[in-house]
C-alpha cells in the first residue's frame, strides 16, 4: 500500500497543484466569488466523502428551522436531471439525488433544491421563494464561486485530513492548507466517551487559526425502522445473522453498531451512491436466503432506502425483513454550546446587516 501511494505521489502533486492554482485565482480576485444578501451556511469537507455531511445538515435544519424559512441546496450527485430543480411530489433519488431526497422526505417544511451551479441555484431560490431567509449549502467547500457567510469543514475522526493525502495517493480534494477557509472545523464520528486529552491532541494536530473553532460530534442511532411489511411484524430485537446492505462511503459505523444486536454480520457493500438495479435486488434476496440461520434480517442505511424505493426493486425484496437504522449527530457537551452559539450569532448578525 505504501509503495502504491509513493508511485501515485507525483500525480497527487499535480492534482493538488491544479487545485492550488484554482484557489489562488479566487483568493486573488482573478475568478470572482459572489456574496448574497441572505445568511448562507456551507458544509463540506476536504476529502472525497464519508465524513457525515447529511446528518450534520439535518442537525442544522432542526436547529434553525423553528425561527427560519430554510432552503437546502445540493449538487444532487448522480441524479439523472440537470440544472436547477426544486424537489416536488413524485421525485426520486434518480431525479434529485440521495441526500436531497432524504431532506425532502424528512423535512416537508423546508425547500429542497439541487443545482450543479450553486450561484445559479441561490439566485433561483431567492427569486422564486422570497420568503427564504437562510440557505444551507450541502458539500460546497470547494464551490468557490459562492462565498458563504459561514463555512463548516468536517473531518472524520478515524481518517482526519491531517493524516490524509491529496488524490490519488489519498482522498483529499485539495491541500490541507485550504482548511483556512473554514470558520468551524468539526471532527465527526468520535466515540461517545471522549477524553479531554484526546480533544487537546486532535485540536493540536488540526492546528486551527485563531478565528477557527474546533468542535466534536458523534453518531446517534435512533432504533430500527421496518422498511418492509414483514419486518414490521417481527418482535425480535436481536438476530443470529444480520446482512448489512450499504452503498455509502463509510458503512463501518453502522456495522459496528449492529454487532451488538446479532451474533454474525454479513456485509454486502456497494460503491458510494450506487444506483441499485433489478439484478442487485435479485442478488440481495438470494444472499439473504443463502444465510443458513433462521433468525435473520437485512439492515441498511437511511440513504440507501432512498434508492431502494424504486417500485420494481422494492417489489423484489418486499417479502423479506428489511430494516433501516436512522442516524443523527450530536455534539459533545464541552463544545455543543460553542457550536450552537456560533451558528445563531452568525445568522442573527447576517440578518441584521441585510
Amino acid at each position: 500500500m505504501k509503495e502504491l501511494k509513493l508511485l501515485l505521489y507525483p500525480f497527487s502533486c499535480l492534482y493538488g497543484f491544479i487545485s492550488f492554482l484554482r484557489n489562488k485565482a479566487y483568493d486573488w480576485g482573478i475568478l470572482r466569488s459572489y456574496e448574497f444578501p441572505i445568511p448562507i451556511i456551507s458544509l463540506g469537507n476536504l476529502s472525497m466523502g464519508g465524513t457525515g455531511k447529511t446528518p450534520h445538515i439535518e442537525y442544522l435544519i432542526e436547529l434553525l428551522s423553528p425561527e427560519n424559512k430554510i432552503a437546502t441546496l445540493s449538487r444532487g450527485y448522480k441524479r439523472l436531471s440537470k440544472g436547477f430543480k426544486i424537489a416536488e411530489k413524485g421525485d426520486t433519488s434518480d431525479s434529485i439525488g440521495d441526500e436531497p431526497m432524504q431532506f425532502f422526505k424528512k423535512y416537508p417544511e423546508i425547500i429542497v433544491a439541487v443545482d450543479e451551479d450553486r450561484k445559479n441555484g441561490i439566485e433561483n431560490l431567492m427569486s422564486q421563494f422570497p420568503e427564504i431567509d437562510l440557505i444551507l449549502l450541502d458539500d460546497a467547500f470547494q464551490h468557490r464561486r459562492v462565498k458563504p457567510g459561514l463555512s463548516i469543514l468536517l473531518t472524520d475522526y478515524l481518517q482526519p485530513f491531517y493524516n490524509d493525502y491529496v488524490f490519488p495517493s489519498g482522498t483529499l480534494r485539495e491541500f490541507i492548507s485550504e482548511k483556512k477557509r473554514a470558520d468551524i472545523v468539526v471532527v465527526t464520528k468520535t466515540p461517545k466517551v471522549f477524553s479531554p486529552i484526546t480533544t487537546r491532541t486532535l485540536t493540536e494536530k488540526i492546528k486551527p487559526l485563531p478565528n477557527q473553532a474546533v468542535c466534536f460530534s458523534y453518531i446517534k442511532y435512533s432504533g430500527f425502522v421496518p422498511l418492509t411489511e414483514i419486518a414490521s411484524t417481527l418482535e425480535k430485537t436481536t438476530f443470529n445473522t444480520i446482512l448489512v446492505l450499504a452503498g455509502i462511503a463509510n458503512p463501518y459505523p453502522l456495522e459496528a453498531h449492529l454487532k451488538s444486536f446479532c451474533e454474525e454480520i454479513q456485509p454486502m457493500y456497494f460503491k458510494d451512491h450506487h444506483r441499485y438495479t433489478y439484478e442487485d435486488a435479485v442478488r440481495i434476496k438470494e444472499s439473504f436466503h443463502n444465510i443458513v440461520t433462521r433468525n435473520k434480517a437485512i439492515f441498511t442505511t437511511e440513504k440507501d432506502v432512498m434508492r431502494l424505493l424504486n417500485q420494481a426493486l422494492f417489489k423484489e425484496i418486499a417479502d423479506i425483513p428489511v430494516f433501516y437504522a436512522p442516524i443523527a449527530v450530536d455534539f459533545h457537551d464541552f463544545c455543543k454550546s460553542l457550536f450552537i452559539t456560533q451558528i445563531f450569532d452568525y445568522v442573527k448578525k447576517a440578518k441584521r446587516s441585510h
